[in-house]
């Protein structure tokens, strides 16, 4: 029996304390109680009253921690789904998953935000010499940062990016609420925004991110 994460539920760092996870459950009760006319959802308010009584209990959640982190496997690289090697195409959607990447880190994780290059390159199954020229435009755009260790993190800049832009690129939306990223908190949301298939207008500001063209998993990378 597969083990709900609880913690991307929440949308909270495993480290989040008590007083933290008891104002993220009463957030969330009030959205999804089923006398909510406009947000309801049983099935939701079902998983987050279980989420609440196993994170709330110490003996419970310590339990719960040790038994995900065994039976949970990691996500498969974003790569298997993502077309990260065409020309055009896949630096773009190199760039995407890049600022999803890290998005997701700096909402579950606010207190450490980091990824380091070995994680980024794991999490998209992607060699980072494919990477230099990605994580450069990020930075030149002030949507990403490198410290000296290659941490990176996302901007204040790129988290506006990514909050803007998830309704007009779909393969932003889809890095974002696939079974691999956010929370289904995060996914409830988001499905509730319609989903443009159009190209968003062109600004000097904003990077033009659209392509996914990945119909197959077959593994076309070289290192």
């Amino acid at each position: 029996m597969e083990i709900p994460d609880y913690y991307e539920f929440l949308q909270i760092s495993r480290n989040a304390e008590s007083e933290t996870i008891h104002r993220v459950y009463r957030f969330l009760a009030a959205r999804f109680h089923p006398d909510n006319a406009e947000t309801g959802d049983a099935s939701q308010f079902f998983l987050l009253k279980q989420a609440y009584d196993v994170l709330s209990d110490p003996e419970r959640r310590a339990k719960y921690d040790a038994s995900f982190e065994d039976e949970v496997p990691p996500p498969d690289p974003l790569s298997s789904s993502i077309d990260f090697m065409d020309q055009i195409d896949g630096e773009l959607n190199r760039r995407l998953a890049v600022l999803a990447v890290l998005y997701i880190r700096r909402r579950t994780n606010p207190s450490s935000p980091e990824v380091s290059l070995m994680e980024v390159e794991v999490r998209m199954g992607f060699p980072r010499d494919y990477l230099e020229f990605t994580t450069w435009y990020l930075q030149k755009k002030g949507y990403i940062t490198r410290a000296d260790n290659s941490a990176f993190t996302l901007t204040a800049e790129g988290v506006d990016f990514v909050e803007t832009q998830r309704a007009n690129i779909p393969v932003l939306s889809k890095l974002l609420t696939s079974s691999s990223g956010p929370s289904a908190a995060d996914s409830t949301a988001a499905n509730s925004v319609s989903v443009s298939a159009h190209k968003p207008a062109n600004n000097p500001s904003t990077p033009e991110f659209q392509p996914e063209r990945r119909t197959n998993t077959a593994d076309r990378r070289s290192r």
